[in-house]
């Protein structure tokens, strides 16, 4: 009987994972590079596969079995028509993997289960004033025996993990999160990832929010048709990602494309103060200030993104234009330093909304100075407000199945 996917990745993440460390370091390097391979690509059979990594059919043929066998890969119609034997694509099966993904955001909190392909089974989210610990703690507990009551047996030992998609340092931003100082001082000595891995068999991974919402673009978006790219995504808090060669690239402290602590251009600021971040003119919470301000409940941007867009009126057309601008001269300034050739924008809004903000950030971007940059291309991202939760479900998935495992997770477990 073969061993499932996620317990046989389980049972050798102590042996070690290193290219080249020994026979079977080499084993799972080759076996994540097939596995990274077929998910950019899709479908493709072994006489490719072979090709485009450089490895021999032989050893081709040894680890698209052993993954077949696992169950991670499953065999499609072979392609007739052409001369010699027909061509057997492999495809990822989508029931090879499951795993657990919690976005902790400033208004609610989502738990996703997802598959290997990215496809949420479940959903549960909680809309609250603000996050608490122990509130964080509960749901997740409660939500995760909930969905694992659901699963057959065969489905529960295909579990890979949790992964947690949260800002870094929350306590930092009181007064934007809008939660009385003593009560957003509790995350200060909460280590959630290590509270919720005392209370489940799996590993529990975490990354800041918006690093995960740039790995699920990656992994199950637009992001695996583009080698490099920036992420930018709008959310209570504006972030970003950074994608390189293919892999997330995470920086000396797993903070790289911070983009909503970059200076912003705002003129209309009073004498002496402070100038202010990105993410004081192009984040959500600074919609839902204006229509807090207008004597309107903004609960609407909270429990309904995908249709918020509904009789907001002239305080949305305004944010627009205002994010637009702030986000142009951001990009520009970023580009200039990772000089990447693809931007892509995302946000926990309507699709409507982003193409808004799209086609406004595009007409902006053209009238800053860009002389000496090569030209660079905005696209709309594909995933939407439920990004930053399926990025949390996609660690356990990058942890055991990508080569981004040594880039992101080498003190994470």
């Amino acid at each position: 009987m073969a061993i499932k996917g996620a317990s046989r990745a389980a049972s050798r993440r102590a042996d070690g994972n290193s290219r080249g460390t020994n026979q079977l370091g080499v084993r799972l390097y080759n076996e994540r590079l097939v596995l990274s391979l077929i998910r950019r690509h899709g479908a493709l059979p072994k006489a490719d596969i072979a090709r485009r990594t450089g490895l021999s059919p032989q050893t081709i043929s040894i680890i698209t079995n052993a993954l077949e066998a696992d169950g991670l890969l499953h065999r499609q119609a072979p392609l007739r028509g052409k001369v010699g034997q027909p061509l057997v694509p492999y495809a990822l099966n989508p029931e090879g993997a499951l795993s657990f993904g919690l976005k902790v955001g400033r208004r609610s909190v989502d738990l996703h289960l997802i598959n290997f392909t990215g496809e949420t089974l479940h959903l549960l989210t909680e809309v609250y004033p603000f996050p608490r610990p122990d509130g964080i703690r509960r749901f997740a507990n409660e939500g995760i025996a909930t969905l694992t009551a659901r699963l057959t047996p065969d489905q529960a030992s295909r579990l890979s993990g949790l992964g947690i998609a949260a800002p870094y340092e929350m306590w930092t931003w009181h007064e934007e999160i809008g939660a009385p100082q003593s009560e957003i001082d509790a995350w200060r000595s909460v280590d959630i990832r290590a509270d919720l891995a005392a209370n489940h068999s799996f590993p529990v991974y975490f990354a800041n929010d918006i690093t995960a919402a740039c790995a699920a673009e990656l992994m199950f978006g637009k992001g695996a048709a583009y080698p490099d790219f920036l992420y930018v995504f709008i959310g209570s808090f504006i972030g970003g990602g950074l994608v390189l060669d293919g892999h997330l690239f995470p920086g000396r402290s797993r903070n790289a494309a911070a983009l909503g602590s970059m200076p912003a251009r705002k003129i209309d600021r009073p004498p002496g103060s402070t100038p202010p971040q990105l993410m004081n003119v192009a984040s959500i919470y600074v919609l839902e200030r204006r229509l807090r301000a207008l004597g309107r409940n903004p609960d609407v941007l909270w429990q309904a993104p995908d249709t918020w867009t509904d009789d907001l009126g002239p305080v949305l057309n305004e944010w627009i234009d205002e994010v637009a601008e702030a986000i142009a001269y951001a990009v520009v300034a970023a580009v200039a330093v990772v000089d990447v050739e693809t931007v892509v924008l995302d946000g926990a809004f309507p699709p409507g909304v982003r193409t808004r903000i799209i086609e406004q950030t595009r007409k902006a971007i053209a009238g800053v100075n860009r002389q000496g940059l090569s030209p660079f291309e905005l696209i709309e991202g594909s995933i939407g407000n439920a990004a930053r939760a399926l990025g949390g479900a996609a660690l356990p998935l990058l942890a055991n199945y990508t080569q981004d495992r040594e880039v992101l997770f080498k003190e994470n477990v």
